[in-house]
């Protein structure tokens, strides 16, 4: 049976202390996954180590872990990959983040552009920013990341665009280029990739980044969808360049 791995914001976790987990992280261990008292689990915060431990004490609503010992652990892409996802309806957007982190991007800005469908208050959008890190969080305990990509505040293309840096690609089905014939990348710098919401970027989007020279890949004669389409170019960014 497979170690469940579970995530703490416990800033300091030390071999040999106890660490007792949120409500959450209580529940679906003791309720859920239906542990007991002696089960092994692993414990992660972010800082690039796993904190094996047993499970202390159950009470209501709280797990008690005991922490045995502390592993270096990296399995982090050679590739800082920026993705800049324009915004999805639905569960696209989970679905991109989830199988991202699962492919090492390290860094996530959700854009606003000119053909998104979602419309929210900035409390709404607050609360989509909290859901999404918990999907991303999710998908680290599962795929044994123990460092936690970045996800930035939901931004309109232009600002996004005015703050970027480092290597800069974005999805068009009528580029000439692809990236197995774009050549070497400095592994120093990011990888920036842009891709549009469903209908993809708009005509003035597409002069607006093609004016701040962020260039245009094509991934085939097929039209995909925005979640297949970026998910689709990190796994060939991966390949080309990365641990694929």
């Amino acid at each position: 049976m497979r170690i469940p791995r579970i995530y703490t914001a416990d800033e300091q976790l030390q071999v040999g202390t106890m660490v007792t987990l949120d409500r959450e992280a209580s529940n679906h261990l003791s309720r859920v996954l239906r542990l007991r008292v002696g089960s092994e689990v692993v414990l992660f915060n972010g800082d690039g180590h796993d904190y094996q431990g047993k499970i202390e004490a159950i009470e209501r609503n709280q797990v008690q872990v005991h922490l045995l010992q502390a592993q270096e652990i990296n399995v982090e892409s050679p590739l800082y990959i920026h993705l800049y996802q324009g915004v999805s309806r639905g569960d696209k957007m989970d679905l991109t983040l989830q199988k991202g982190v699962e492919l090492g991007i390290k860094e996530f800005t959700p854009i606003i552009t000119e053909r998104c469908g979602v419309k929210l208050d900035e409390k709404r959008w607050a609360k989509k920013i909290q859901h999404w890190e918990k999907v991303i969080i999710s998908a680290c305990e599962q795929c044994g990341r123990n460092q936690i990509p970045k996800l930035n505040p939901v931004t309109p293309l232009s600002e996004a665009i005015s703050k970027r840096s480092g290597q800069d690609f974005f999805l068009h089905p009528d580029a000439e280029t692809q990236f197995k014939s774009y050549g070497a990348v400095n592994f120093e710098q990011s990888i920036s990739l842009w891709v549009g919401p469903e209908g993809g970027f708009s005509e003035p989007e597409v002069d607006e980044v093609t004016r701040n020279d962020i260039t245009p890949v094509a991934l085939g004669p097929r039209v995909l969808r925005t979640e297949t389409a970026a998910l689709a170019a990190v796994s060939v960014i991966n390949s080309v360049w990365g641990d694929f």
